[in-house]
């Protein structure tokens, strides 16, 4: 089979979203990957969390690299825009597949395809987190983004490529869909681990102080635990909230080794989220040897198992038992996420399952 030409297209650029194209960068610009598979990224570098420069810096040289106007709130002569020129630049690079990735990018790349007419092609599309699962949003808001995803695909076709187990559960309610999960640079992280022993149990996230997040619960969570310390790892709009005095606040960091140190001083990941697609924050402090306490919501429960490498909760009135558990668990439950996370959210083993699927759709 000749060389497949692929054009992925996002705009949420941010966040987990920068360190999975990141190392999907990495991966398709290798060596025997490239001679498969010619990767082109059409991406927006609007949001905050990310510094543009960067990423002609930090993602694969052998891949290539375009940037595009694309905003992230509704904007009916913006994105008209948007999919004019994303038109235009299909028909110029002239793909075998499109791969879409996020909820705006999903819309407006199914647009610019369509326009197309004759020479429309493949599309696959990935949610990294349905915008219908967002909880800082009214319920009128989710109903219309869930109406949007529903009959996307209907109409315009295409296949979903879900980057959990719990997101593949739903996309399949959709129509077509696959699994190829999420994961991380696992030999890179695992080398960044040093063992620090602290005085009190010290509990962890590491994010965007937002309302995805949930500071408010972290918060109150440190408020009742006072014996306990915590750790925001990063900065944001919300910091406000963050009002316990046995928490500290790390402030921004655009450097990861930076970021895995801290990590390095917790002794378990809290991870408070409202939704997520699946976090790659948390897989890396699993293979930083990190238990996991977090939130029973889309993504953490496929990361998560009972007992074994931490525990899921809905209310903080659950975290007593929990917390006593892991007091006396927790290098052992720490160990348990390093071998969980090693056997299935790898990011090398994983992507080669997106190779198969790109080369069976054009069987």
């Amino acid at each position: 089979m000749s060389k497949i030409k692929v054009v992925h297209i996002v705009e949420a650029l941010g966040g987990g979203v920068y360190t999975y194209f990141k190392n999907l960068s990495h991966f398709f610009g290798s060596e025997d990957i490239a001679k498969k598979v010619e990767t082109t990224i059409i991406y927006s570098s609007k949001r905050k969390e990310i510094i543009p420069e960067n990423i002609r810096k930090e993602f694969s040289p052998n891949v290539r690299l375009i940037e595009m106007d694309m905003v992230r709130e509704l904007s009916p002569i913006k994105d008209f825009q948007s999919i004019l020129a994303l038109r235009k630049l299909l028909k110029e690079l002239c793909p075998d597949l499109v791969h879409l990735h996020s909820s705006k990018a999903g819309i407006l790349g199914r647009f610019a395809n369509t326009l197309l007419l004759t020479n429309k092609k493949k599309v696959f599309y990935t949610p990294h987190g349905y915008a219908f699962l967002r909880q800082d949003i009214s319920v009128s808001k989710r109903k219309f983004y869930h109406f949007i995803e529903k009959y996307a695909q209907r109409f315009f076709g295409g296949t979903t490529v879900a980057c959990g187990d719990t997101e593949y559960e739903i996309a399949k309610n959709f129509g077509k869909s696959r699994l190829v999960r999420n994961g991380i640079d696992f030999k890179a992280i695992e080398k960044k681990y040093v063992f620090i022993k602290n005085e009190k149990l010290t509990f962890g996230i590491v994010g965007r102080i937002t309302a995805q997040k949930n500071p408010k619960l972290f918060n109150e969570i440190a408020k009742r635990y006072p014996e306990f310390n915590f750790i925001w790892i990063g900065d944001g709009e919300l910091r406000h909230e963050i009002t316990a005095q046995n928490i500290q606040i790390s402030g921004w960091f655009y450097d990861m080794n930076e970021v895995y140190s801290w990590v390095n001083k917790i002794d378990v990941f809290l991870q408070t989220s409202l939704w997520e697609g699946l976090p790659l924050a948390v897989l890396e402090a699993m293979a930083l040897r990190k238990p996991v306490v977090a939130k029973n919501v889309i993504g953490n429960k496929d990361i998560v198992q009972k007992g074994k490498n931490g525990f899921l909760f809905d209310s903080v009135n659950e975290l007593e038992p929990i917390f006593r558990e892991i007091e006396q668990q927790h290098l052992a439950m720490g160990n348990n996420s390093f071998a969980l996370c090693a056997e299935n959210f790898d990011c090398f083993k994983n992507l080669k399952g997106l190779i198969s699927i790109y080369q069976n759709a054009l069987k």
